[in-house]
């Protein structure tokens, strides 16, 4: 198993991605090779202490955060991003992480391996915390601008996902939506629920913002735009809980008294709620495995990342997501999962 993280890749890059690694490859053993300048990184190695297998792939480019991705990814094909993909493309590596530019890591997995059989867009996946277990929200941020087709096979990768990976068994589907009955919201949602209704999904129909967190419906589907402002509200929602409660609990003496008793519980509630617990979105719909990382990334969620790579390359999520979208295809003529729902009407992918 080897992980290639693009180790320029991040705000704070190289130095927290690659304590990150090495904490990764410390306790699992898992190599990882780290891409980029490297000076850079043996400064960052020296800095916090070489411990774990890890590896140095030297390249002298990198995608800024401000950079238009595809471009970059064009105009610079040394860039440590687009390195670590051609790494798996030529088999010295598995898969990648990176916390650089997510428009950046997405066109290279994308440019660089391909895409799976009957899948037209790729999709960024989050894992949510639920109540009776955890959530898949697809796409949370790749696809702006989607056609109903596309959030059929959003929907479709999403549950190879969950069933190779998070060892769910025929997960419910679920339409965000602004309202439960199925002639609610914009004419992409509407025309969706007509494809996910009739696919072989199992689709309970439309869930709105609140049922993300419940649990009761495993697999979510949205365009990038929503799925986005949903992680981005999300996130930002569990950080200042956290703060709050510990903020509220130290006013008073029992409050404290309180806190310090309960500090395992309300540790492992915080965590629960942390979404670095997850390290990054995989990037489903590609011809490997591939993680993007916040670029705020602390080392915790790198080496969650650099983790969770390697669960999936385990799993072997691709090769069973490539199986799942090629039954999808099998579908007789004239089912809206035929050829990837591309007979599904033409109207429905305007």
């Amino acid at each position: 198993m080897n992980i290639a993280v693009d180790a320029m890749g991040g705000d704070r890059a190289p130095d927290v991605v690659v304590q990150g690694a090495l904490q990764a490859a410390g306790e699992t053993g898992t190599t990882v090779t780290l891409v980029g300048n490297e000076r850079a990184i043996r400064t960052a190695l020296k800095r916090c202490g070489r411990k774990g297998p890890v590896e140095i792939f030297p390249c002298d480019e990198f995608v800024r955060m401000d950079e238009s991705p595809m471009k970059a990814i064009r105009r610079k094909p040394n860039a440590s991003v687009r390195v670590a993909f051609d790494l798996v493309k030529g088999g010295k590596a598995d898969a990648v992480v990176s916390a650089g530019n997510s428009g950046a890591t997405f066109a290279a997995g994308l440019l660089v391996l391909g895409k799976v059989g009957g899948v037209d867009r790729p999709a960024l996946a989050s894992i949510f915390p639920g109540r009776a277990g955890e959530v898949v929200l697809i796409d949370v941020g790749a696809n702006v601008d989607c056609r109903p087709v596309h959030l059929l096979q959003f929907g479709q990768m999403a549950q190879a996902f969950a069933t190779a990976c998070l060892g769910m068994a025929n997960p419910a589907v679920g339409l965000l939506s602004i309202g439960e009955e199925g002639e609610k919201g914009n004419e992409q949602v509407r025309k969706a629920h007509v494809l996910l209704k009739e696919s072989r999904l199992n689709f309970v129909g439309n869930v709105e913002g609140r049922d993300i967190f419940t649990g009761a419906v495993p697999i979510i589907v949205c365009d990038g735009f929503v799925g986005n402002v949903a992680l981005k509200v999300a996130e930002g929602l569990s950080e200042t809980m956290a703060e709050m409660v510990e903020k509220e609990m130290m006013r008073t003496f029992h409050g404290r008294l309180g806190f310090r008793m309960g500090r395992s519980g309300f540790r492992k509630l915080f965590e629960t709620m942390d979404h670095e617990t997850y390290g990054g979105a995989p990037i489903l719909g590609i011809n490997g495995v591939g993680i993007v990382c916040h670029g705020s990334a602390s080392p915790r969620a790198v080496k969650n990342g650099v983790k969770r790579a390697a669960e999936y390359v385990r799993d072997g999520f691709q090769e069973k997501l490539a199986l799942r979208m090629a039954d999808f295809n099998r579908v007789p003529s004239g089912c809206p999962e035929a050829a990837g729902g591309r007979t599904a009407g033409r109207d429905m992918r305007r």
